[in-house]
């Protein structure tokens, strides 16, 4: 119970730790890089020099960095996300407007992740032959196409062509917004889905041709009963972590999806900042990317740590 108790409290620190250093990196990123964010916001390429003085006393970007933020790491504990310097409204509200439909899209990918790319590499790893032979093929292209690669592909076919699926927009309701975000989810976890049944496959043969497994088929024990108890049991952890790591990064990825279909989510309100200098919602997307990277990593952690309190024990006597 002690090594479970410092494990969490380990895993806490270091979640603590990332996004202190996560949130330093970002801001200053943003603020050391070319261009100068209020002259953006003024328009022209030569803005009246009074209204940038205006703009930079108003987004206090004349203060010193460390003031700076500081000024935003404290809005951020307290609630307060600032301002957007384009849309004028608090970056709280434009994130919550937009939030929902990152969320279901993310949501979608990784259920695509979990169902086929667990499933596919079970299937490869357990039958072998020519479903081993088909499954390697298909995991090989996926892995290898970009999103917006697939994207357009899957705009062409399945929303020009044949019709089966809207090609921009976000729907209303959630059977509708499902509908919408099918053929983005496929984009998005195309290449994840392929990775974890790789994965997945080896985990599975590794397993498979371990000497328990043997020892328990010599006994006489039902295939079905060896595969379930002996092979999938012990190959459960890598295979969550490589997914759990996988619908983390799906957060990443919503970007390209999202601009491919116009989705109207948080990744593709990032692209739209960025271009514009936005630095506050830039600044506060870009924080909650890694956030939710990080916070799945330390769940998937804890889980594993949870089926084999090995893992515990080893992170207790670190």
């Amino acid at each position: 119970m002690a090594g479970w108790s410092f494990f969490l409290l380990r895993k806490a620190g270091v979640l603590v730790s990332t996004m202190l250093v996560s949130s330093v990196a970002i801001f200053l990123a943003l603020h050391l890089a070319p261009g100068d964010p209020a002259t953006t916001i003024a328009g022209g390429t030569k803005p009246n020099a009074e209204n940038l003085t205006r703009i930079r006393a108003e987004y206090h970007l004349d203060d010193p960095l460390w003031s700076q933020y500081l000024q935003w790491l404290h809005g951020v504990l307290t609630g307060d996300m600032g301002t957007s310097m384009v849309y004028h409204t608090d970056v709280g509200t434009l994130l919550t407007e937009r939030l929902l439909s990152t969320v279901l899209l993310v949501g979608y990918g990784g259920t695509l992740i979990l169902v086929f790319g667990i499933g596919l590499g079970v299937l490869a790893g357990l039958r072998g032959g020519v479903t081993r032979t088909v499954v390697s093929m298909l995991t090989t292209v996926a892995m290898g196409a970009p999103t917006f690669v697939v994207a357009i592909v899957l705009i062409a076919v399945f929303a020009t062509t044949v019709g089966w699926f809207p090609i921009y927009g976000t729907g209303s309701g959630l059977l509708d917004r499902l509908h919408h975000l099918t053929l983005p989810a496929i984009a998005l976890s195309m290449s994840y889905v392929a990775y974890v049944a790789t994965v997945t496959r080896g985990a599975v043969d590794e397993e498979k041709f371990s000497e328990h497994v043997e020892t328990a088929e010599s006994r006489g024990i039902p295939p079905a009963l060896v595969n379930r108890r002996h092979v999938l049991r012990n190959a459960i952890a890598p295979i969550l972590t490589v997914s759990g790591l996988s619908i983390a990064g799906l957060f990443a990825g919503t970007a390209v999806a999202e601009q491919a279909f116009g989705v109207n989510g948080i990744g593709s309100l990032l692209v739209d900042a960025a271009a514009r200098k936005d630095l506050a919602v830039v600044q506060v997307i870009s924080l909650f990317m890694v956030a939710s990277f990080v916070v799945v990593n330390t769940v998937i952690d804890s889980v594993n740590a949870l089926l084999d309190p090995r893992i515990a024990l080893e992170g207790g006597s670190a």
